[in-house]
């Protein structure tokens, strides 16, 4: 059990500003929706969630990875591997505390440094969604991360990439400045002797970050030099790195490119090159191998190559003769990685999408929706909650009532899901039936307050799945309620805010549907996890 401070860092404000005007969009919320939340201590870290989901009679259909990356056509248009991936590459840039498009810089500064090693085009291909994903498993230790520091956690990702933390000295001063910044001195100095009592948890947690990175990349059915360099992202030339402490030649080639191109976007974006060159050559031997900081000398000067990153035209730069398109499939695997990146950000929220894509398909296919509906419902119930990302884990997972200000954070996230769906390719089109499962068909929902006249059936049936797994499922300030219970809190919303038939589906299908032996087949993805 982890204790949570009661005071919620005032950081929060510190991370809005770390986004561009891209991200903000502050909401108003509807007064009649904020509730008294009763005020609990502690959480676990992966709360159980209650077995009344089981009665659901559809099974999803397994994601299927591919050992071999293959050339594909998706529908009529070719749809870019790179730009998908690019796209959804930008909820990354939330969870790490980045401004938007610092994977897909990176990415350009990592393969420009690949054409100055000459290396060849399958390696180069393997180095380019390293890249795009290097960030891939960066929501497995928010909440951990937040909690241990009294922090926000997007501010503590965010400020430790611009520290030497593998120096005892810096990193020290770094957590002086970080701890509980809003907090007493002597609550300050009971959270650094809790980090300093929790070493080996800390790199534990930086070990399933790595771990989760490379097995999405996996998932993905990308190769194992991808997802291996992905997995050494953090590992230092000196073995000071984390979470290994693998050394020199024992990191593999393509994660000691991601270590340099990181650090080098991060710097050149606050300094510009001069500052870059002076990190890079600084850390050269310690945490970069010297070759490759000899080679980022070489290009240095390439004042358009610089000048470059500034451009929102694309991303450029994957080998031509590789380029990999996606097929439907291959959009599903997508949208399943991406499911368990938003998933894996609060234990409060672990498995929501996947619990709330089984249901919702099994209500759409009980109300008799055709295929192509189907395949756009799941993927949007798999990525509708992309934007809870932008969201600190201390307002997530705060066990009392939120702030008005926590509060319109939280409505935003929908906002931030539609705009990051808006720019991918193939998931352009369901970024508004994504967004809108807080809509209400009385017009009070959030955050566009959208009425019945505009809320099409998929969007009433993604609401009810959506409802129905939150009050089923534990929260900080909540025990989770069984079907019966969360059946009764949703028909008081039937049919002012919430959809007849969907909920009647709903209703259906927990009895046992036509078949009451039916709950047995159900997804195992609804089966709660056990408690130790």
């Amino acid at each position: 059990m982890i204790t949570e401070p009661t005071a919620i860092s005032s950081t929060s404000r510190i991370a809005t500003g770390l986004q561009s005007s891209f991200w903000r969009r502050v909401l108003t919320a509807d007064e009649d929706v904020v509730a008294e939340r009763p005020i609990r201590r502690t959480y676990s870290d992966r709360p159980s969630m209650n077995a009344g989901c089981v009665r659901v009679v559809l099974t999803l259909r397994r994601l299927r990875g591919s050992a071999m990356l293959r050339r594909v056509v998706a529908g009529n248009e070719h749809i870019a591997l790179s730009e998908v991936i690019a796209g959804l590459s930008y909820a990354l840039d939330l969870t790490e505390g980045e401004p938007p498009g610092h994977a897909v810089r990176t990415t350009r500064i990592g393969m420009r440094l690949a054409e100055a090693l000459e290396l060849d085009p399958h390696t180069r291909t393997n180095l380019f969604y390293a890249l795009l994903l290097k960030d891939a498993g960066c929501s497995a230790n928010s909440a951990r991360m937040a909690a241990l520091f009294g922090a926000d956690d997007h501010v503590a990702k965010h400020t430790s990439k611009r520290v030497d933390w593998s120096r005892t000295l810096p990193a020290f001063a770094w957590s002086l400045r970080t701890v509980a910044a809003v907090g007493s001195a002597r609550a300050r100095v009971r959270q650094l002797r809790a980090i300093k009592a929790e070493g080996k948890v800390t790199r534990a947690l930086m070990q399933a970050r790595c771990d989760r990175g490379a097995e999405i990349a996996y998932l993905l059915g990308l190769e194992a030099d991808t997802a291996e360099a992905i997995r050494a992202l953090d590992e230092h030339w000196d073995g000071c790195g984390q979470p290994r402490g693998l050394r020199g030649s024992e990191i593999p080639l393509l994660g000691r490119v991601l270590c340099l191109a990181q650090t080098v976007e991060i710097f050149h974006a606050d300094g510009g090159v001069a500052a870059a060159w002076a990190v890079a050559r600084r850390r050269s031997g310690r945490w970069f191998d010297p070759a490759l900081v000899d080679v980022l000398g070489t290009i240095r000067d390439d004042r358009d190559f610089w000048a470059s990153l500034a451009d929102d035209d694309g991303l450029g730069w994957e080998p031509e003769d590789r380029l990999m398109t996606a097929d439907d499939e291959r959009l599903d695997q997508i949208a399943q990685a991406f499911a368990g990146v938003v998933d894996a950000k609060s234990p409060w929220t672990y498995r929501h999408s996947d619990r709330a894509c089984v249901i919702v398909l099994s209500l759409a296919s009980a109300l008799g929706y055709d295929a192509e509906t189907l395949r756009n419902l799941r993927r949007a119930a798999l990525l509708h909650d992309v934007g809870k990302l932008s969201i600190s884990n201390r307002i997530l997972d705060k066990p009392g009532r939120l702030t008005p200000a926590e509060l319109a954070k939280v409505r935003e996230h929908p906002v931030v899901t539609e705009r990051i769906l808006e720019r991918v390719p193939g998931f352009g089109s369901l970024a508004a039936l994504a967004a809108a499962h807080h809509e209400r068909l009385d017009g009070r929902g959030y955050p566009h307050h959208l009425g019945a006249a505009e809320l099409t059936a998929p969007m009433r049936a993604l609401a009810i799945a959506d409802v129905y797994e939150a009050l089923t499922s534990n929260r900080p300030y909540r025990a989770a309620m069984t079907s019966l219970q969360a059946l009764d809190v949703i028909r008081e919303q039937v049919p002012r805010r919430l959809d007849a038939d969907a909920f009647a589906a709903l209703e259906h299908m927990l009895a046992g549907g036509d078949d009451p032996g039916s709950a047995l087949r159900a997804e195992t993805v609804l089966e709660p996890p056990r408690s130790s």
